[in-house]
C-alpha cells in the first residue's frame, strides 16, 4: 500500500490504512521523542498521543507536506504542552537570588475530589463494559493492570503494533461512548 493511498483510505476510516500508517511511521515518531525526552515511557506515551491525535484529525492533513513531517510536528507540540504543564506545577518562591527555594504546588485531592473520582470511576467502568470484549481486555490490561505494551502483546499473543492500534481504537470508541452519555 502506498502512503498516499493509505492516507486517502484512512480519511474514510479504513482500519487497515490506520494500521499501515501506524506501522510505517511508529518508529520515526518514537525515535524522535526518545531523543527529546530521553525516557522510553514518556516517548511511548507521546507517540501514542501523536497517532491518536493524527488519526482523529486525519481529514485536516494537507497533502502539500510530507505525512511524516506532519506527525513529527504534532508530536513536538504534544511534548511542548507536557513540558509547559510540568513547569506550571513548580514555582520559584525565593526572596532573593542567592537562595533558591521552590514551592511544590499541592495537587493532592481533597475528600470531595476523592468522592467525585470514585463516582467517575464507577461510571467509567460501566462505559468500558459497553465496548466489545477484546477492547475491554486491552484497556483493562493497560490501564488497570498497568502492563507494558510488550506484556500485553505476550498476554494476547499479538504483535505490539496491533496492541497499540487496538488500544487507540478502544480509547476512541470509549471516548465516543462517554460523550454520548
Amino acid at each position: 500500500m502506498e502512503i498516499k493511498d493509505a492516507i486517502t483510505k484512512a480519511k474514510q476510516n479504513d482500519q487497515i490504512a490506520f494500521n499501515f500508517l501506524l506501522d510505517t511511521f511508529w518508529n520515526d515518531v518514537y525515535a524522535f521523542q526518545l531523543k527529546r525526552t530521553e525516557n522510553e515511557n514518556d516517548a511511548e506515551d507521546i507517540t501514542i498521543q501523536t497517532f491518536s491525535k493524527a488519526f482523529d484529525k486525519i481529514n485536516t492533513y494537507n497533502e502539500d507536506y510530507k505525512f511524516k513531517t506532519w506527525l513529527i510536528t504534532i508530536s513536538k507540540n504534544i511534548h511542548i504542552d507536557l513540558v509547559r504543564k510540568q513547569k506550571k506545577t513548580i514555582r520559584n518562591t525565593s526572596k532573593d537570588n542567592d537562595d533558591n527555594y521552590f514551592d511544590i504546588i499541592d495537587d493532592s485531592p481533597t475528600p470531595e475530589d476523592k468522592i467525585i473520582t470514585e463516582q467517575n470511576l464507577a461510571k467509567l467502568l460501566r462505559d468500558i463494559k459497553k465496548l466489545k470484549p477484546h477492547y475491554q481486555e486491552v484497556i483493562n490490561l493497560r490501564y488497570f493492570q498497568e502492563l507494558s505494551y510488550k506484556e500485553i502483546s505476550e498476554e494476547l499473543n499479538e504483535p505490539i503494533n496491533n496492541v497499540k492500534v487496538k488500544l487507540l481504537r478502544a480509547k476512541k470508541l470509549l471516548a465516543a461512548i462517554i460523550t454520548k452519555t
